[in-house]
């Protein structure tokens, strides 16, 4: 054998080590760094197929049959791919493990496997779909009720300073941000606590940037997207309110309010805000309210907590706008949600985009679908301290965006019946 030969064979040789051992990774990090194991089934009861399905597997059924399950230690298998999962430790109302399978048949039940270690930490970095955050400014100085100088940095919570009010130049875009791979979304997190829509024209996460120049350049057509939706004093998409003598009252009058970001992951965000003796309709409440949303989906998920009373209703809705048709369903229990949903040329960019908003709640929490001179509303009844809405935005500019009144309503009555009927999680022992 001469030498260039022994050498190709050696060079051959070692590349096929690296690529087997390569190859190798893809499956048994499960045996090796997560020696335990146990299986969850996720069925679609549906007919028909979906997309970006969110699975939680409980944290406490999941510690009752798995004693041993660390959260700081795990991966999820569908076969031999791994799924890009979570823990979700701190969020309120959906504890435990999150992922989305992106795609499920008809009626399929999909069985998956959760590796992990009992000991230790090994936490898997997987690309962010989900994003959450907050951000203040600090190193400069109030001054009647403005902000003047500073920076802006990232915080983790915060209770709302005194001094707060709109166009304060302390928050970054006004109040918490969070977003999906589809669009993303902010609440002034100050007497209007109203939210609006960040339209993205891009999957990846933008919010870091946004505002970091002041609050004007986002009201403008940018490369990542823009602010597509006007709120003033209306609910804009998805705001909290009571109905009262004859309209929609926001959170205004409140006696403190803090802010937490819970969640910050690459497949679900979510953030807490309290609301401390929230003044309405003759009431004083304690009001905590958790936004969240999970990837390839442009729902928010708006999930609270009611303390201190017992209100007639808990409503929100959808800024009117003449260029936009007005749609509503009562939805029926059990197999679709109902909603409230606007379409048309609505958005803040010149000339008009269009863009379709929409509130998606159970028919059995309805009272009354309403309007007041600013919104289109609907109330709902809280049940034993506790109610629950989604909201969403579809602007058109969106990448693989919904172009067509008829797409956009397509796309309400489909999601309608997801919501009712969403994936059933079993985990064994």
């Amino acid at each position: 054998m001469n030498r260039s030969f022994k050498n190709w064979v050696n060079g051959v040789s070692a590349f096929l080590l690296l690529f087997s051992t390569s190859c190798a990774t893809t499956q048994p990090a499960a045996s090796s760094e997560f020696p335990k194991s146990f299986t969850i089934q996720v069925t679609n009861p549906l007919n028909r197929g979906r997309e970006s399905s969110l699975v939680l597997v409980d944290g406490e059924e999941l510690r009752k049959n798995n004693p041993q399950f660390n959260p700081e230690a795990f991966v999820v298998m569908d076969g031999p791919t791994e799924i890009p999962s979570q823990y979700n430790g701190k969020d309120h109302f959906n504890k435990g493990v999150a992922l989305v399978l992106e795609n499920m048949k008809a009626g399929e039940t999909r069985k998956l496997t959760i590796h992990f270690n009992p000991t230790g930490s090994n936490k898997r970095n997987y690309p962010k779909r989900t994003q959450a955050e907050l951000s203040k400014k600090v190193g400069g100085r109030w001054e009647n009720r403005k902000y003047l100088g500073g920076t802006f940095q990232n915080i983790d919570s915060l209770r709302v300073p005194d001094e707060l009010t709109d166009h304060s130049y302390y928050l970054r875009y006004e109040g918490p941000g969070w977003e999906s791979d589809k669009v993303g979304y902010r609440f002034y997190l100050d007497w209007r606590n109203g939210v609006d829509v960040f339209g993205k024209r891009t999957a990846d996460m933008v919010l870091q940037q946004v505002g970091q120049d002041g609050y004007d350049s986002y009201h403008n057509l940018q490369p990542w997207g823009m602010d597509v939706l006007k709120v003033g004093k209306a609910l804009g998409v998805g705001s909290l309110a009571m109905f009262d003598q004859g309209k929609a009252v926001r959170v205004e009058k409140t006696d403190s309010t803090y802010a937490r970001i819970l969640q910050n992951g690459p497949v679900y965000s979510s953030i807490l805000t309290d609301y401390y003796g929230w003044q309405v309709a003759g009431l004083k409440l304690n009001v905590h309210s958790q936004l969240s949303i999970h990837a390839g989906t442009r729902a928010t998920h708006h999930q609270m907590r009611l303390e201190r009373g017992q209100p007639q209703n808990i409503s929100t809705g959808l800024i009117k706008d003449k260029a936009a048709k007005f749609v509503s369903s009562k939805g029926e229990a059990g197999k679709r949600y109902g909603y409230i949903a606007t379409y048309g040329p609505q958005s803040l960019n010149s000339p008009p985009d269009n863009v379709g908003i929409a509130v998606l709640f159970k028919p059995q929490d309805l009272l009354s679908i309403t309007e007041d001179p600013l919104n289109h509303v609907v109330q709902l009844k809280p049940t034993n301290g506790q109610a629950q809405y989604y909201f969403l935005a579809a602007w058109e500019l969106e990448q693989n965006g919904i172009k067509t009144e008829e797409q956009f309503h397509q796309y309400l009555a489909q999601l309608a019946e997801e919501l009712a009927n969403p994936v059933q999680v079993k985990i064994s022992k």
